[in-house]
């Protein structure tokens, strides 16, 4: 299975390149945002805890999240692998994430970075707010969404590249041009996880990949 988790600050451009990734790939979408807005909108007990917390600019507390995930991930049995968008948020998440991959006998491959500069962020969430009537597209809101991002979800990003699995492209520019570096990232990724499955399967049993007994 093919694991990514799109990663970077509200703005940064997550969504526009999720929907590539899927058509491209063919994995489950896990976005976070939509599934509590869907919440929202059918106005049932989880969306309206979701509304107050999301309209705040805080964060929905890991449980709730997690099995909303899980549900996600177990109704779509024949994907190629998944998606995550936004998702995990903080170091906390990382580690639950790794759980939910593991009992679910699988990882997380990569997770990819989309960096873009504060100011450039808020002007594009500015924007957005003004064509799709988000309510955490206001300019007070953004501020803090952007402070919990610094505060509570950049520190992700040392949990994965102590794993060597973080990687970051530069948010900016031609949506094509982005998307081709991520895909780059990706195909490296999965050559350098088939070569070391190679390797691994050659090396006869009670030897070391350099053909020195093992002690």
């Amino acid at each position: 299975m093919l694991n990514i988790a799109l990663f970077g600050p509200p703005g940064a451009g997550k969504g526009t390149q999720s929907k590539k990734l899927l058509e491209k790939y063919n994995l489950t979408y896990i976005s976070t945002g939509d599934m509590l807005r869907t919440e929202i909108a059918e106005g049932s007990d989880l969306g309206k805890k979701a509304k107050l917390i999301i309209e705040s600019g805080e964060l929905v507390d890991d449980e709730l999240i997690v099995q909303i995930i899980e549900k996600k991930i177990t109704t779509n049995p024949n994907s190629k692998g998944i998606l995550f968008d936004g998702f995990p948020r903080t170091v906390e998440q990382a580690y639950i994430l790794d759980g939910l991959m593991l009992k679910l006998d699988t990882s997380l491959n990569a997770m990819i970075n989309l960096e873009v500069p504060k100011k450039e962020l808020i002007n594009r969430l500015l924007l957005r707010a003004k064509t799709s009537g988000r309510v955490d597209d206001a300019l007070d809101v953004i501020k803090v969404r952007l402070e919990e991002y610094e505060n509570k979800t950049k520190p992700v990003a040392n949990f994965y590249a102590g794993k060597s699995k973080y990687f970051t492209v530069n948010g900016v520019g031609k949506i094509d041009c982005i998307f081709q570096k991520i895909v780059d990232i990706i195909e490296k990724n999965q050559r350098g996880s088939k070569n070391q499955y190679r390797v691994a399967s050659q090396t006869p049993i009670g030897k070391r990949s350099n053909g020195r007994p093992i002690n």
